[in-house]
């Protein structure tokens, strides 16, 4: 059975076996592209992967290697024997249980408090509906993008002036404001889509503001603040420059400025500084794998939205 072309084509025959042939043909074709295309993706995030593992596992081989064994191998083999004399030394010898308390302290609670100011400022901004919401929603945006080395001196005098100079207080309060901005700026912009015949049924319910924010707003946005805490906790962990400023005693320095000051101490033995490095990861690490599944759900949760 043959079929003619359409009007206004070429007087020609079409074989409907050579079509479909032909169509069979194409879709081999586009899908070997697919599978050469998705190789070359795999290919692409394993060696990035590797590329971001490689530092961890130099700090973890050489800081259990013995030195002698360092010099004679170099760093990046594998270690015959565990020598934990480095890990002790630097652990005892900076009193490291006082500085990870510290940064357990001031990373844990710069995260709560600033996960809370987020909430009430994104409450007011995104379902409030203040006047001026999008200039609002820019100031908080222009903030987050400010570097700290402009605003160390204006906090330096002001915590000076406050008594909160060298104090955990005081980084707790600056940190928590400055990455509230980033907070409020996010949760803004999802409680803005908020469905308005939830919030209509709370208030002809006669719910109040309070038990709005309580009942309503904060367990459907519970997901987005995880993310913010975890995002929050690692964020102040890592940060070094403010509490280098602020925090000169070595009573109250965090991990991140405790490694800073010893690098140049352990400079000329690479073993002590691999297990400095080891200790100040390994806290942040099983912060991120414990609360793995809460980043997720909550990055899972925004993309269907």
């Amino acid at each position: 059975m043959t079929v003619t072309a359409p009007a206004g084509a070429a007087p020609e025959l079409i074989d409907p076996k050579a079509a479909r042939k032909a169509r069979a043909r194409l879709d081999k074709t586009r899908h070997r592209r697919r599978g050469v295309s998705g190789w070359v993706v795999l290919i692409v995030v394993a060696v990035v992967a590797i590329l971001m593992v490689f530092p961890f596992w130099l700090a973890l081989i050489n800081a259990f290697k013995p030195p002698a064994e360092y010099i004679a191998s170099g760093p990046i083999s594998v270690p015959t024997s565990l020598d934990f004399s480095a890990l002790i030394d630097f652990w005892t010898g900076i009193d490291f249980n006082e500085k990870l308390l510290n940064s357990v302290l001031i990373s844990g609670s710069v995260a709560l408090v600033a996960a809370a100011i987020s909430l009430l400022s994104a409450f007011a901004i995104g379902i409030g509906k203040i006047k001026g919401r999008v200039w609002v929603l820019a100031v908080f945006m222009l903030a987050f993008t400010i570097p700290q080395e402009a605003l160390v001196y204006p906090l330096y005098i002001l915590t000076r002036n406050l008594g909160l100079y060298d104090t955990k207080l005081g980084v707790i309060i600056i940190l928590s404001v400055l990455q509230s901005a980033f907070g409020t700026y996010m949760l803004a912009s999802v409680l803005g889509s908020f469905p308005t015949e939830v919030l209509e049924a709370a208030r002809i319910d006669g719910a109040s503001r309070r038990q709005v924010l309580g009942h309503i707003v904060f367990p459907l946005t519970r997901p987005t603040l995880g993310v913010l805490v975890t995002f929050f906790f690692i964020w102040t962990w890592n940060d070094f420059f403010l509490p280098l400023v602020l925090l000169p005693s070595s009573a109250n320095q965090t991990v991140s400025v405790a490694l800073g000051a010893l690098s140049g101490q352990y400079t000329s033995d690479p073993t002590a500084l691999a297990a400095a490095s080891l200790a100040g990861i390994l806290p942040a690490l099983v912060f991120f794998l414990i609360f793995q599944r809460t980043l997720m759900r909550g990055v899972n949760l925004g993309a269907i939205k």
